[in-house]
């Protein structure tokens, strides 16, 4: 089974995805890669997810990817007396680190680290910013506020404050215990949340030892304006506008998230768009028509993936949410429009041979009947480089190692498929051509580009291409002449 889209389709599991036939049944709907939300769960359902996908993943012969994503530090407040109060406008109200349960003048905010860092006029925002106070005066265990927006605040809402880099790791101790247990589970991407700076991915980093790639959620404007430093340190980017479009206003978020997207593509490295992309589908068979152009948006805008998170973890239309984001992207891609967007959007700086030999491949298959583009390697690098280009024809990551095939499955335009080790560019050539052929892309009339690195099984070497046939014997021959 081949996808007939470039765009993948990450898809969070949860207690409506949670059993064998729902997860092939979302795999064969569209899903290329899962996720699993360390939010929610034990590390008991946490392995069931993994031990089906896996087994799913045997059974069809197709690389799944399996994607992690920590919580991070939750801030929150303590508990009210009486569950809950109603906050007025202009009305005092403080936090501090009293463990007195809160009323309708303070409430406990249990993060000394949030009052180390607060000033006069700092705004925390409660409750995914529907409660917005503003700080009057503070100290290092209170903080005395007005009330800005008013509302209900309850027990251990969560509080944000955007204006500040919190002294807090990205890395919370059961992040920690999450992210040792995921990788030895073998997961093929970490999501890290709360990230605001470089130095949170680089801990990670260090952390996974190489077992996981690290993909980096933005979802802070400290992390926004340091996006540069924290793309250069991280293998995929997460644009998460939830907590964006809490912390920054609404309206500023489209015009970053196309900032982000394109930024990842210029550097080869997948990202996702994600949050609240089809809502609607949590209680409903059919999207809205905005949700339908939100999921477009990124599409045309270049992303590597679009995500659904409680659309397929605990709404009522899992599978119907991954056949509408899978026909969405197949519509959009089939636009010419599309491809016009995509090319005029193609801004890469070139440096090396092996960007010079992707540029290249992309041309002949943009102006020669070729089928694929057939990447031979062992860290997914070229791939990523050729993704890049965003070429009018599949790209196929051959590799034989199983965690660089997985990682490559959140990679636009990308199919991974297993080889035997090489050690000749002939014995690739022809791996290369039976690959095309058994997935669908090409027949033995036609032909396919061919990229490698000589000498064979070492990183960073790609520096030769051929057009070859996908007919054994032409190869052989041609060998022989």
């Amino acid at each position: 089974m081949r996808r007939l889209r470039n765009v993948k389709i990450v898809a969070t599991l949860g207690p409506a995805s949670s059993s064998y036939d729902v997860i092939r049944a979302l795999f064969e709907a569209g899903a290329d890669v899962f996720r699993l939300n360390m939010s929610h769960g034990s590390h008991d359902d946490i392995r069931a997810r993994h031990e089906i996908i896996r087994q799913i993943e045997k059974d069809t012969g197709r690389p799944i990817g399996i994607l992690a994503d920590l919580q991070g530090p939750k801030l929150r407040v303590g508990t009210f007396a009486n569950g809950s109060e109603d906050l007025a406008v202009g009305a005092p109200f403080r936090m501090d680190l009293s463990d007195a349960p809160g009323d309708a003048t303070r409430v406990t905010l249990p993060h000394p680290e949030i009052f180390a860092a607060l000033e006069a006029g700092t705004p925390l925002l409660v409750n995914d910013g529907k409660i917005r106070l503003r700080v009057d005066s503070c100290g290092p265990d209170f903080a005395d506020c007005t009330v800005e927006v008013g509302g209900t605040i309850s027990n251990r809402k969560g509080v944000n404050v955007p204006d500040v880099v919190l002294p807090l790791a990205a890395l919370s101790d059961k992040d920690r215990k999450d992210l040792e247990f995921v990788c030895d589970l073998g997961c093929d991407w970490l999501a890290l949340s709360f990230v605001q700076r470089p130095e949170d991915v680089v801990e990670a980093r260090e952390l996974a030892r190489g077992r996981a790639a690290i993909l980096s959620k933005i979802e802070k404007p400290a992390a926004v304006r340091a996006y540069d430093a924290i793309l250069e340190v991280s293998d995929g980017i997460m644009v998460a506008r939830g907590d964006l479009g809490v912390e920054l206003p609404v309206h500023a978020v489209p015009p970053i998230q196309k900032r982000l997207v394109r930024g990842a593509r210029a550097a080869a490295k997948p990202v996702i768009v994600a949050t609240q992309m089809l809502e609607s589908m949590i209680e409903s068979p059919i999207p809205t028509r905005a949700e339908v152009s939100d999921v477009s948006g990124a599409i045309y805008e270049g992303a590597d993936a679009v995500m659904l998170s409680a659309e397929s973890a605990a709404g009522s239309y899992p599978i119907e949410a991954v056949t509408t984001m899978n026909n969405v992207a197949i519509s959009v891609e089939s636009d010419q429009t599309y491809r016009e967007v995509i090319e005029a959007s193609r801004r890469v700086k070139r440096s090396s041979v092996a960007d010079a030999i992707v540029a290249a491949s992309r041309e002949i298959a943009e102006s020669t009947p070729i089928k694929a583009i057939c990447c031979f390697s062992q860290t997914g690098t070229t791939v990523s480089l050729v993704a890049r280009e965003r070429p009018r024809v599949p790209i196929m990551a051959l590799t034989p190692l199983m965690e660089t095939a997985r990682r490559m499955t959140l990679t636009w335009g990308t199919h991974s498929a297993i080889t035997e080790m090489q050690s000749r560019f002939k014995g690739a050539v022809l791996a290369a051509a039976k690959a095309a052929r058994d997935a669908g892309f090409a027949t033995t009339e036609e032909s396919v580009v061919v990229m490698a690195g000589v000498p064979f099984n070492h990183a960073g070497t790609t520096n030769i291409l051929r057009v070859a046939p996908c007919d054994e014997s032409k190869i052989v021959s041609a060998e022989t002449e």
